[in-house]
C-alpha cells in the first residue's frame, strides 16, 4: 500500500513537471538565430506550440521550425523534397525542424523519464547546449518512406544521416554530389 501510495505521488509530481515545464516553454520561449548564441526576441505562445508539428511542410517558410533553420539547410532540404515528389515519394514532410533550447529540454527531460538514465537518454535525445536542432543545423525527416529516400539520395544535396541509429536525422555535411562522412552509431558516440 505505502508503494502504491508512493508511486501514485511522484507519477503526479512528473506530470505536474512535464506541465509545468510545457506551460514554462509556451510562455517564455526565444527564437534564437541560426549560429548565434544569443536569443533575439520573445517568441508567442502559438509558435512555440507549433515545434511540436510532427508533420510540416518543408516549403513553409512561416513555421518556426522551418524559418529558423540554417539557410542552406533549408534551401538543400527543399531541393530535396521537390526531387524526392518527382521520383515519387509522395508524402515528405519535416518531423522536427529548429528547436528552442527550452523545447530541446523538454524532449532530453522526457527521454530520460522514458530511457530511465541521462546517458541511455543520450542516445536519442541531445541536450540543449550540443543539439544541432538548437542551431538549426539539422532536421528530421518523415515518414520513413522519405527518410529512406533522403538516406539513399541525400548527398546529392548535401543532406547526410548523422547517426546509425536515426533514419530521419540529417545535416547539411559536405556540398552536393561530395562524399557523406561515416555515420556515427548514436547521438552519444
Amino acid at each position: 500500500m505505502r508503494t502504491t501510495r508512493a508511486i501514485i505521488l511522484w507519477s503526479f509530481a512528473a506530470a505536474g513537471a512535464l506541465l509545468l515545464a510545457a506551460c514554462t516553454a509556451l510562455t517564455t520561449t526565444t527564437v534564437q538565430a541560426p549560429g548565434t548564441s544569443k536569443a533575439s526576441s520573445l517568441f508567442a505562445p502559438s509558435d512555440a506550440a507549433k515545434l511540436r508539428d510532427s508533420q510540416v511542410d518543408p516549403f513553409d517558410d512561416n513555421h518556426p521550425a522551418i524559418s529558423n533553420l540554417d539557410p542552406q539547410l533549408r534551401a538543400a532540404l527543399q531541393q530535396a523534397a521537390a526531387a524526392a515528389k518527382q521520383h515519387g515519394v509522395k508524402d515528405f514532410w519535416v518531423t522536427s525542424g529548429w528547436r528552442s533550447e527550452d523545447y530541446q529540454q523538454e524532449l532530453l527531460d522526457s527521454a530520460v523519464a522514458k530511457y530511465g538514465s541521462r546517458a541511455e537518454a543520450a542516445k536519442w535525445v541531445a541536450s540543449p547546449e550540443d543539439s544541432s536542432h538548437v542551431t538549426g543545423s539539422a532536421v528530421d525527416v518523415g515518414p520513413t518512406n522519405a527518410a529512406d529516400w533522403l538516406s539513399r539520395k541525400g548527398q546529392r544535396f548535401g543532406l547526410c544521416q548523422v547517426y546509425a541509429n536515426e533514419l530521419w536525422h540529417y545535416e547539411l555535411l559536405t556540398s552536393p554530389g561530395g562524399r557523406c562522412p561515416a555515420m556515427r552509431p548514436s547521438a552519444a558516440g
